[in-house]
């Protein structure tokens, strides 16, 4: 008697076979160097990309990764000061020997190509033809339908490491589909450790690294053979997250007893950071109805639906159309009328690769929509999900071509003018001369080991390579704003106490500011925020950076006020002060800031849904207190004796909760939440 696992042996080694016969397929390298030079092309067309991550983050983490800064800095990208920095490296080493701009991009460009040479081959991997010019089709058609998604336009030579972590988790996904047509347990080794780098170079890579395991169920061999194969892919991952991950662990582990500092603080609780969930809410579905309505809310040309920017999406709309035909087509295959006369089709290699991958993308969507539902951080889905269309597409119409190819023209081109009409390319573009960063540093400041202390949350941290080596950097008041009590204090003021007196801020300028002149610095916002470390500034001792090929963003004084375009829109200015001690009495300033404490405790408290993290420091600014919520956007604040609160990112208008004296007389109820994409709440009549 012939056992099963003879002929599934037989069927490997004959699907081994057929895949060395079916490598060789024409025009792939062609392919390859079209999809570079499709890259290069969109890199040069849309620009320099000048991004809040680019300034914010990018530049500095790549400094930090060949500098130790851990004795110098604190907090000086604010809480993504201490990301793993080595995807960021190799942006820092070029702008850093001094290679233009549009170099630097276009080898990004030529890097990030490699996505599409991915999706190609897995592209091959689910067509059902062994037809040489078909698969170059189904490949072809893959590379198209990922080519055009949005979001990866945006990212192409640009320095976010998104693209470039995402080809390795691709690459791992392709190693995992190639193991579930010919199991081969290098194959699953290979792919554990890929993805394992992927997710310690990025962590939202996880969330593919995790799905992948629903790919074993679809394995050609006994269920303990498909466990076997798991725990070694899992193994696998975990070993390749801990040999990228473990040096820039081990440090944050030592300095703030965290190792995936600022990360996962409500688990490991490290008093130098909050300990309340940080998760943001930004595009999290707000129920069911959402959640199943978001591929085709992805179509419309609007922003703040799956990313900030305007970005129309229809791809995964026909994905679900494709997957509701082509399961009611298999329904009808084996429980209609005929399934019993007829002879039921064979499912091929390619056919449990689709089935795979269908299974594992389907797990990588929803961990998506509850985690996240950024699609910035979701490249190798969206790759996947061409691929996947491209399987359904070829086996639903593998007897009528032509009608295949008409549908494949009008998916392209229905994508292609939602792009024309409703998408955004860059963040915030630039042309492309000279270096990435034009920065014009005074002479003094070149060679004088300063602490700097950054204001906002533009904490502007790309200026830390440009100034002396020996300096310090704090991002002091910005989107984590330091406490001056308990940890963040106690480091901040010993900074202080190192650097004396050689301690300045730097904030935004709308104009240059020249020394002599006595207008320009906000001094009171300023001052307001250096007070509760006994500082102040001294506007008698400023000086100006110049950055040259940077559009300066409007610049707002409160959310209440308009904001006011800047006159020249090629520069940027920082102003830079020093600090001197602040002799002025604190108490009445600490006894106002107390009371409105209690005001925001309270309302934190009656709704924990939309004021969340809770318990974060108060923003003085003048005669108004303000406290920012990270996972909502929300900003709240006290001022002339009512509480109010303003969504961030999409505006929506000041909602009124009441008068201070009322919440600081007692805890009032609220009925809060969100309604039709926007917050809302109000207060409930006391019984």
């Amino acid at each position: 008697m012939i056992r099963t696992e003879d002929l599934q042996a037989s069927a490997i080694r004959r699907s081994a076979l057929a895949e060395s016969s079916e490598a060789s397929v024409p025009y792939r390298v062609p392919v390859y160097i079209a999809c570079t030079i499709l890259a290069l092309a969109t890199n040069y067309l849309l620009g320099k990309d000048m991004a809040w991550d680019t300034l914010n983050y990018h530049l500095y983490l790549g400094y930090g990764a060949l500098n130790d800064r851990f004795g110098h800095d604190y907090f000086a990208a604010g809480s993504l000061a201490y990301l793993n920095p080595y995807a960021y490296l190799p942006f820092y080493a070029m702008v850093h020997a001094g290679l233009p701009a549009l170099l630097i991009c276009s080898i990004f460009a030529t890097v990030h190509s490699i996505i599409l040479w991915l999706t190609f081959e897995l592209g091959l991997l689910v067509c059902p033809s062994k037809d040489g010019h078909t698969r170059l089709l189904a490949g072809s058609s893959a590379v198209a339908l990922a080519f055009v998604n949005p979001i990866l336009m945006q990212q192409i030579g640009s320095c976010f490491a998104d693209i470039t972590t995402a080809e390795l988790a691709l690459a791992g996904w392709l190693l995992l589909a190639g193991m579930v047509r010919v199991p081969r347990k290098s194959r699953t080794l290979a792919a554990g450790l890929i993805l394992g780098a992927a997710s310690a170079l990025k962590l939202s890579n996880a969330l593919p690294a995790a799905s992948a395991f629903a790919m074993f169920i679809l394995l050609p061999k006994g269920w303990r053979g498909r466990i076997r194969y798991g725990l070694l892919y899992g193994i696998s991952l975990g070993v390749g997250f801990a040999a990228v991950a473990a040096p820039w662990s081990y440090r944050l582990f030592k300095v703030f007893g965290n190792p995936m500092f600022p990360m996962f603080n409500n688990i490991v609780r490290s008093p130098e950071f909050t300990t309340e969930s940080m998760s943001n809410y930004r595009f999290v579905p707000q129920s069911i109805g959402d959640a199943l309505w978001r591929p085709f809310a992805m179509i419309d040309p609007m922003p703040m639906v799956h990313e900030e920017l305007s970005a129309p999406d229809s791809r995964y709309a026909v994905l679900v159309v494709l997957a509701i035909l082509f399961i009611a087509r298999w329904a009808w295959r084996r429980f209609g009328p005929a399934s019993a006369s007829s002879s039921k089709p064979q499912p091929n290699d390619s056919s449990r690769v689709l089935a795979a991958l269908g299974c594992a993308l389907s797990l990588y969507w929803m961990l998506w929509l509850h985690v996240s539902g950024n699609s910035r951080y979701v490249l190798t889905m969206a790759c996947v999900a061409a691929a996947v269309i491209v399987g359904m597409l070829f086996r639903l119409f593998e007897s009528r071509p032509k009608i295949r190819n008409y549908i494949l023209f009008v998916i392209l081109a229905t994508q292609a003018v939602q792009l024309y009409m409703g998408a955004e390319y860059r963040w915030d573009s630039a042309p492309w001369r000279g270096p990435w960063f034009d920065v014009s540093i005074p002479e003094r400041l070149k060679t004088e080991p300063n602490l700097y202390l950054l204001m906002g949350v533009e904490s502007n941290s790309f200026i830390a390579p440009f100034l002396d080596k020996d300096s310090g950097f704090v991002n002091f008041a910005g989107g984590f704003t330091l406490n001056p009590e308990g940890a963040n204090g106690t480091h901040v003021k010993a900074l202080i106490r190192r650097f004396s007196p050689n301690v300045r801020v730097v904030f935004a300028g709308r104009s240059k500011y020249k020394d002599a002149e006595l207008r320009a610095p906000p001094a009171p916002e300023v001052d307001d925020a250096l007070q509760p470390f006994g500082l102040r500034m001294d506007m008698r001792q400023c000086a100006t950076i110049t950055v040259r090929g940077l559009p300066p963003a409007p610049e707002i004084h409160f959310v209440s006020s308009e904001p006011v375009e800047p006159e020249n829109r090629d520069t940027s200015y920082l102003v830079t002060c020093r600090v001197v001690a602040d002799n002025r009495d604190p108490s009445p300033v600490m006894a106002r800031r107390q009371a409105v404490d209690l005001v925001f405790d309270r309302i934190e408290d009656a709704c924990p849904r939309l004021f969340s993290p809770r318990r974060l420091v108060t923003v003085h600014e003048g005669d108004v207190w303000r406290r920012i919520y990270g996972s909502t956007d929300i900003s709240a604040w006290i001022s002339d004796g009512r509480v109010k609160f303003a969504d961030g990112i999409r505006p929506n208008g000041l909602i009124d909760i009441g008068a201070e004296n009322d919440w600081a007389r007692a805890p009032l109820k609220l009925k809060c939440g969100t309604l039709d994409g926007a917050y809302f709440a109000h207060i409930l009549p006391s019984n």
